[in-house]
């Protein structure tokens, strides 16, 4: 059997995986009820509360990727008929609004074009409007590389019994995720970005008023595997362990380290790395005369979408910086589709080594 290809991962996900990460999902398999398992287990959750910075006692890492995170955040919940407002300025909004319209929601968008925010005040005004239910918009849109402002959105909502839901899959850990502090009723992510763990797994958290709202449900929760009045019997340690479907094992070990590799670094160090290291990417290719395609002053540190000269065929030029440079980048999705990259640089690939590479292998490609 032939090993897959050594790639510097510098798309949009997943990352390259710290060594530590790598080693521990080689430890020996135990059991999801096995006594020595479980304190790991609850370390994890302990962990990411820290990350998302959160009191939430319903933290916990879900097992699927990160759209099984949004599916979560989303069909536990909405009810049928339930008014919800999304916020839709790239890929990812709306497939937060395409999950509520299968939920069975009265859904309402407020959309901007791709590589704009969308402005808290508008995305307010709607849902005050349509008196939503449920109001989501996602943090950092992995499609358009832009930073949406969310303090003002939840301080707002906060006051309401409108639940807020934050799509946090490219920002946690790698840019400020303040759950608790934004007033953020659920939010979701993934482990393959600036976590710098294999895909595989989605941390969630959910407010108290969330889940008083998930126990009160007129109606079952859409998804069986995804309920979480379900799932929290076997995560909460207090009332025993219901089995409700076998944990991933490995990967929760890898998580945990994961976690502990972030901890360990600290989450304002990592914020502060990623912000010099997406500015330092950012002004190279800016030096190069490529146009910058996020929002200026909204523009993430961990993930750029850059614009490629006139007449380039975006996809035959990324090829050859796989193929030569051994580098993965990732191609323009939706209005950005054709003629942009997407650049990521999360969690252990963010290093001034591959600003540096990346920039030098550009600069080669252009000529």
């Amino acid at each position: 059997m032939s090993f897959p290809p050594d790639r510097i991962l510098l798309g949009p996900g997943p990352s390259d995986v710290h060594p530590a990460v790598l080693e521990s999902l080689g430890r020996p398999l135990l059991g999801h009820l096995d006594p020595a398992f479980l304190p790991i287990l609850d370390e994890v959750v302990a962990d990411l509360r820290t990350a998302f910075r959160t009191d939430n006692a319903a933290t916990l890492p879900i097992s699927g990727t990160g759209s099984a995170g949004l599916e979560a955040a989303m069909v536990n919940l909405i009810e049928p008929g339930d008014p919800v407002v999304v916020g839709v300025n790239g890929v990812f909004g709306g497939r937060l609004a395409e999950v509520a319209r299968r939920a069975g929601a009265d859904v309402h968008t407020v959309e901007r074009d791709w590589g704009r925010i969308i402005e808290p005040e508008a995305f307010l005004d709607a849902c005050r409007a349509h008196d939503a239910r449920v109001a989501a918009i996602v943090h950092a849109e992995t499609s358009t590389g832009v930073a949406q402002p969310v303090a003002d959105i939840g301080a707002a909502l906060g006051e309401t019994d409108t639940l807020l839901v934050l799509d946090t899959v490219t920002s946690l850990g790698g840019m400020p995720v303040e759950v608790d502090g934004w007033q953020v009723d659920a939010a979701y992510s993934g482990t393959q970005k600036c976590l710098s763990v294999p895909p595989g797994l989605s941390p969630v958290t959910f407010s108290d008023k969330a889940v008083a709202k998930l126990r009160a449900r007129a109606t079952p929760v859409q998804s069986w595997y995804l309920d979480l009045s379900l799932i929290l019997a076997y995560v909460d340690g207090d009332g025993g362990r219901t089995y409700h479907h076998t944990a991933p094992i490995s990967m929760l070990y890898g998580l945990h380290r994961g976690l502990k590799l972030l901890l360990e670094e600290g989450l304002e160090a990592r914020w502060a790395r990623h912000a010099r290291l997406g500015g330092m990417l950012q002004d190279g290719l800016v030096e190069m005369g490529l146009p910058l395609l996020a929002q200026e002053g909204h523009r993430l540190p961990q993930l750029t979408t850059v614009g490629l000269p006139d007449g380039v065929e975006e996809a035959t030029l990324r090829r050859r910086l796989l193929d030569e440079h051994g580098i993965e980048v990732g191609g323009g999705l939706g209005q950005f589709a054709g003629r942009a990259w997407r650049i990521g640089l999360m969690g252990h690939s963010a290093s001034e080594r591959n600003v540096r590479m990346v920039l030098a292998a550009i600069a080669d490609l252009l000529g």
